[in-house]
C-alpha cells in the first residue's frame, strides 16, 4: 500500500551500469534510489545495465530505502524488455520518463499486469516536457498504481527554451502546477535535480526553495547532496515541540467546549492542530527511516 508519509527527502539517481555505485549505495542515507537505466547509461551498456539493476533489486540489501527503477522509454529499443524486467524485479516502483499523456501511464498500467508485477510495485511519472505539464492532471488520474511525480527541470527547461537562473523564476508555474495536481490526488511531488553538485551553497538555496515551495524532496545527481537534502526537507526540532504544542492546546480547548485554542498569542483552530499531526507523523517516519 502506498504511504505518502514515507520519507522521500533525498531522491539519489545512481547508474545502472555501475557495480561499485550499487552496492555503495546500500551504504547511503538516501531516502530513496532511482536505479537508472535511461540517461545515465550508455547505448552499448543498456542490455547489460538491465541484468545488473535487476541483479541489485533481487539481492536486496537496500534496507529501508524505498527502490525505484527507470526504465527506457516504451518508445525506444530497450523501454519494453525494461518494463518487463522491472515488473519481474518488483522493486517498489518503476519511474518512467517523459510522461505526457494519461495513455502513456494506461499502456505501462496494462503491461505491468500482464508482466506479473506485483501491486505494491508502483508507478513514478517522470514530468519533464511542457506536454507532461499541461496534461498533467489526466495523467494523474491515469492508474491508481501512479504514486508520485518526478519533475525532470533539465529536460523541462531545455524544452521550454528558459535560462536557468538561481530563483528559477520561469520555473515556478510549471512546478507548481505539478505540485497542486500531485496534491489535489493524495500523490507525492520531488523537484528535479541541481547539478553543480559542487556548489554547497547554492544547492543548499535550492533545497529551501523546493521545501518552500511545497516539495516533499529533490532528486539528487550525487552522495554528497544527500545530507543537506535530508536536514531541509525534516521538521527541525523547534518545529516538531510547537507541533506538539499545537496539538495539546487544542485538544484541552475541545475538552473545555471550546472550538479554538490560543497559543503563543495565535489562534489554533482545527486545521492547524491536523496539519500539526501531520507533521508529528512525516517526524516519526524520518526518525523510524533513520534508527
Amino acid at each position: 500500500m502506498f504511504d505518502p508519509f514515507r520519507p522521500r527527502r533525498s531522491v539519489l539517481y545512481m547508474p545502472g551500469s555501475n557495480v561499485r555505485a550499487l552496492e555503495k549505495a546500500k551504504g547511503l542515507a538516501a531516502d530513496a534510489l532511482i536505479l537508472d537505466l535511461e540517461d545515465a547509461v550508455a547505448a552499448t551498456e543498456k542490455a547489460a545495465a538491465r541484468d545488473l539493476v535487476v541483479d541489485a533489486v533481487r539481492g536486496g540489501g537496500y534496507g529501508k530505502r524505498e527502490i525505484a527503477i527507470r526504465i527506457n522509454g516504451l518508445d525506444t529499443d530497450h523501454g519494453m524488455e525494461d518494463l518487463r524486467a522491472a515488473c519481474e524485479a518488483a522493486p517498489d516502483a518503476i519511474l518512467i520518463p517523459k510522461v505526457q499523456s494519461e495513455a502513456m501511464i494506461a499502456e505501462v498500467d496494462a503491461l505491468m499486469a500482464d508482466f506479473g508485477a506485483p501491486d505494491s510495485t508502483r508507478i513514478w511519472a517522470m514530468i519533464e516536457t511542457p506536454l507532461g505539464v499541461l496534461h498533467a492532471e489526466r495523467v494523474a488520474m491515469a492508474s491508481t498504481r501512479l504514486s508520485v511525480f518526478i519533475m525532470g527541470t533539465n529536460d523541462l527547461a531545455e524544452d521550454l527554451h528558459v535560462r536557468h537562473t538561481p530563483d528559477r523564476l520561469a520555473l515556478i508555474p510549471h512546478l507548481t502546477h505539478c505540485l497542486l495536481v500531485a496534491r489535489s490526488f493524495g500523490m507525492v511531488a520531488i523537484d528535479g535535480v541541481y547539478n553543480a553538485f559542487r556548489d554547497a551553497e547554492g544547492f543548499a538555496q535550492r533545497c529551501i526553495q523546493s521545501r518552500d515551495l511545497g516539495f516533499d524532496g529533490k532528486t539528487l545527481i550525487h552522495p554528497s547532496q544527500i545530507d543537506v537534502c535530508n536536514q531541509t526537507f525534516a521538521p527541525d526540532e523547534s518545529a516538531v515541540e510547537h507541533a506538539k504544542a499545537q496539538i495539546k492546546a487544542f485538544e484541552e480547548a475541545q475538552e473545555k467546549g471550546e472550538g479554538v485554542a490560543v497559543l503563543d498569542g495565535r489562534i489554533v483552530e482545527n486545521l492547524h492542530a491536523e496539519a500539526a499531526r501531520t507533521l508529528l507523523v512525516r517526524h516519526n517516519a524520518i526518525r523510524a527511516m533513520e534508527h
